[in-house]
């Protein structure tokens, strides 16, 4: 797939790296050319001088045959149109806007533009590591009515398997997060110490699983 960035500083650069280590050919645009040095040696992608919102620009990068844009500038603003662009003038079908006001991230997430809010992601990271009860919701579908969010589990869990989870819980395990990785859970994967386990569930029932988690297992589960 190609892919367009908009924004060179070091989320963009990072990303426009690892998409290239998967096999991705990849264009990135900043209006600072000097910003490309992030960009290493080892970069073999499009570098484009100019506003990631023009079209004769994103033109230059590729974006008419670009499966994916990703804005990912510092400005809220410019992410958002340049979002809007790569998706209602040129049909990029996969796009998405790093957003640092999380006010404005929840109405373009409404909108149907998928949003990244930079600082409540931030803050919600810290919150679940200082305070590791209940759940924090990572991702929601543009209704709101659909959650991928990280539960606590009670400490007699671990030993348990994962199905066990969501039997009693009715959630779906999406993914758990083992020594920094994320693993996909098999059917014979038991919880361990020091797990993140998340899960995707309607927002509806997200209390009654987060009782669950916390409450642990019922004798002869």
């Amino acid at each position: 797939m190609h892919i367009v960035i908009m924004g060179c500083g070091r989320v963009g650069s990072a990303l426009a790296r690892a998409l290239e280590r998967q096999g991705h050919s990849v264009a990135v645009v900043d209006q600072d050319p000097t910003a490309f040095r992030r960009l290493g040696a080892g970069f073999h992608g499009r570098r484009v001088t100019g506003v990631g919102f023009d079209q004769d620009t994103l033109r230059e990068a590729g974006i008419e045959e670009a499966g994916a844009f990703a804005a990912v500038s510092s400005g809220d603003n410019s992410n958002i149109i340049a979002a809007r662009v790569a998706r209602e003038n040129f049909g990029v079908e996969h796009v998405a806007a790093r957003i640092y006001d999380p006010r404005r991230a929840e109405v373009y997430q409404r909108l149907g533009i998928p949003t990244v809010a930079t600082v409540r992601w931030t803050a919600d990271q810290m919150l679940r590591r200082l305070l590791p009860s209940g759940s924090e919701p990572l991702w929601q579908d543009p209704s709101g009515s659909v959650q991928l969010a990280e539960v606590a589990f009670a400490p007699s869990w671990v030993g348990h398997k994962v199905t066990a989870l969501e039997e009693a819980s009715g959630a779906r395990v999406a993914f758990i997060t083992r020594l920094g990785e994320g693993v996909l859970p098999a059917p014979q994967m038991v919880v361990q110490e020091g797990d993140l386990v998340q899960v995707m569930v309607r927002k509806s029932e997200l209390a009654a699983v987060e009782a669950v988690f916390a409450g642990g297992p019922k004798e002869g589960e």
